[in-house]
């Protein structure tokens, strides 16, 4: 027995592609011919009905706290101590309004914090914060 090396026998250095090209092709054809088929879902027209709504969309509440700490519920100013007072009256309505609450950035955070427990207290419970974006 003798064994021979021959040009034909040595050892690739090199992935074949046309295999993997074949099977790429293949699943872009599936998958081109299958999207169509879920996206297109059965076409119903839906019956309309109209319903009236019992409650009046909320009405906004604004609570300003400028520089100095004053509190303005609207554009009337208001006392620190009267404010849980007042927010409770805006609490009590069905529905009930959504309060934004406006702090100057110069104004100490315990104002607004204040500010936020009496909004609570008074039982508010949809509270927000308004705030200017940054200019580009």
């Amino acid at each position: 027995m003798s064994f021979e090396v021959s040009d034909s026998d040595e050892v690739m250095n090199e992935i074949n592609m046309t295999p993997l090209v074949d099977v790429m092709l293949v699943l872009l054809i599936i998958f081109i011919i299958t999207i169509p088929v879920v996206q297109h879902a059965v076409k119903v027209e839906l019956p309309r009905a109209s319903s009236n709504q019992d409650k009046t969309p909320p009405n906004n509440l604004q609570l300003t706290v400028d520089a100095q700490g004053r509190f303005f519920l609207g554009k009337q100013s208001v006392a620190t101590d009267e404010l849980e007072k007042n927010l409770g009256l805006h609490a009590a309505q069905d529905p009930q309004p959504q309060l934004f609450i406006r702090g100057d950035k110069k104004v100490a955070y315990e104002f607004v914090a204040e500010a936020m427990s009496a909004a609570q207290r008074a039982g508010l419970s949809k509270i927000g914060f308004v705030m200017e974006g940054k200019q580009p």
